[in-house]
């Protein structure tokens, strides 16, 4: 039923309707991708949605000053602004590119950066379009020492810390520090109607959203990187895997993601069709409260991160194609990436000893996990209880319908599910702003440990850079070895079904990249 009611919502032959055309302009197809779920907030503002499902979508809509290379190494290149240079360890001038035009046309000014990260990120006295506080929380994890931005000149703004930051580049190439049409965001009643609709610079504008069902973009024709390839783009919500490679398979969609390893194969028996994607940075984890009974004691916890079969989970359910990596971390941290550092040994032995010690009864520990947000998580959760078990440990999954559940705050929140990602090479990327002093899990009281919060500050703010290796080594040891937060399950990979024909390359990321430099047909 739920295939037909897709065909309903295509129309009778599956396809999408082409706008018109302009005279003398070649056809431009339009796309349907097939996708689990399009946002967890209900919104395309990136400032609330920060989540991997939010990731896929954005960087057709919105851009940064600092633009990625997804589809390559993942190293900084000019986005937005054509270069930046640091003025001092606090200070960094960006050179704003010119011919930028908005989606409701305007051309980009050093004005609406400076709203960009001035009333739509921080909000301003009496607006009616002031952000929610969980978007303005996100903003002060990501830039905690930001202090203010200047004009320097029509092509030029500055970003001020209040402290040293040797990761600002970094920071301002997050999907959150994207920019957008101050005139277009003074324009709306109130911040709701604009996170549904954002005005931005990228290739596609917003035409159409409906939350939980579908978002409709359509080509934006003055983009300064050039006439996108598509007409239009449609994400449309289909949580079941068999449904979206149905809808691959008889034409209904171009693209259906998050296809499970075990259905490469299902794929890719239509000779039309192939699957694309790998290894990405992001890390798949469990996570740990404290403030449960028995979790309480760090030995218990010690005890569950021993007491998982890693290469198992790696090998039964990814078929290979994911890893165990070292820990929470990525190569591409550079000379932050602790190569020999690694995760905890699969050992019931010591996972036993553990639990004498901390004089562990058996007592239950609740498990909360979704239906398969992430590719493979209820076999995942399946596995761990069975090794669990096989320790002494009376882990009981809880089965959650939304993040809501999975978060909220209880006596019996103990275990959950979730992942954490690299969107720039340090770990200050992902590290600090979860699980530092104002991080997620401190904030919302889940863990929290003062020498890792001090250490996390360091981080952040050090321009030693031996000195933040020592403090990264260290932080590693106590969140993962001494006082568990998390314990990493493996690196996850993102794979694609798409049409072969189609010449398109996956990122190193959940990210969608539909410009020309990564389309043909």
């Amino acid at each position: 039923m739920a295939l037909l009611a897709r065909r309903a919502l295509l129309g009778a032959s599956g396809a999408l309707a082409l706008p018109q055309l302009a005279v003398g302009q070649p056809a431009r197809p339009s796309i349907t991708i097939a996708v689990q779920k399009i946002s967890n907030s209900n919104s395309l503002e990136m400032l609330r949605e920060q989540s991997n499902v939010g990731g896929r979508i954005f960087y057709s809509y919105a851009e940064p000053l600092i633009d990625t290379d997804w589809t390559g190494d993942l190293s900084l290149r000019p986005g937005l602004a054509t270069a930046w240079r640091r003025i001092d360890d606090r200070t960094l001038d960006l050179t704003l590119r010119d011919g930028v035009r908005f989606h409701d046309g305007r051309m980009m000014t050093a004005e609406d950066v400076a709203h960009s990260f001035g009333p739509r990120m921080w909000g301003r006295e009496g607006s009616p379009r002031n952000p929610p506080p969980e978007a303005v929380a996100v903003a002060r994890r990501s830039f905690p020492g930001f202090e203010r931005i200047e004009i320097v000149d029509a092509r030029t703004v500055r970003f001020v810390n209040r402290t040293p930051d040797v990761t600002l580049e970094g920071k301002l190439s997050r999907s959150l520090a994207t920019i957008h049409s101050a005139t277009a965001y003074d324009a709306v009643a109130n911040w709701n109607e604009w996170s549904r609709k954002p005005v931005g610079t990228g290739p596609y504008r917003v035409a159409e959203f409906r939350a939980d069902h579908h978002l409709l973009l359509e080509a934006h024709d003055d983009y300064w990187g050039g006439r996108p390839p598509l007409s239009r783009i449609r994400f449309l919500e289909v949580p079941e895997v068999a449904a979206r490679i149905a809808m691959l398979q008889s034409g209904e969609c171009e693209f259906a993601c998050d296809i499970p390893p075990d259905q490469i194969v299902e794929v890719e028996r239509n000779p039309r069709h192939e699957v694309v994607g790998g290894l990405i940075s992001n890390n798949r984890m469990i996570t740990f409260d404290r403030n449960h009974a028995v979790l309480a004691n760090p030995l218990v916890r010690r005890a569950l991160t021993h007491s998982i079969d890693r290469e198992t989970i790696v090998q039964a359910l990814w078929a290979g194609r994911a890893r165990v990596p070292a820990g929470l971390q990525f190569e591409f941290f550079g000379d932050m990436f602790i190569r020999d550092w690694t995760v905890p040994e699969f050992d019931l032995t010591e996972a036993r000893r553990l639990l004498r010690q901390a004089n562990y009864r058996g007592e239950p520990i609740p498990y909360r996990v979704l239906n398969n947000y992430y590719t493979a998580q209820v076999p995942t959760a399946q596995i761990l209880v069975e090794t669990w078990r096989q320790a002494g440990l009376n882990v009981q999954i809880e089965m959650r319908e939304n993040w809501s559940q999975i978060r909220e705050r209880t006596p019996n929140r103990a275990l959950r599910d979730w992942s954490n990602g690299a969107s720039f090479g340090d770990p200050v990327s992902q590290t600090p702003q979860n699980y530092g002093r104002d991080g997620i899990a401190w904030t919302d009281n889940e863990w929290r440990n003062e020498e890792f919060g001090t250490l996390s500050a360091l981080l952040e703010t050090s321009t030693d850079m031996a000195q933040r290796r020592r403090a990264w080594v260290r932080m590693l040891a106590i969140a993962e070895r001494e006082d568990p937060a998390w314990t990493v399950l493996h690196q996850t990979a993102n794979f694609t079904g798409k049409r072969k024909d189609i010449h398109w390359k996956a990122a190193q990321a959940f990210v969608m990249d539909f410009r020309a430099r990564n389309w043909g047909a």
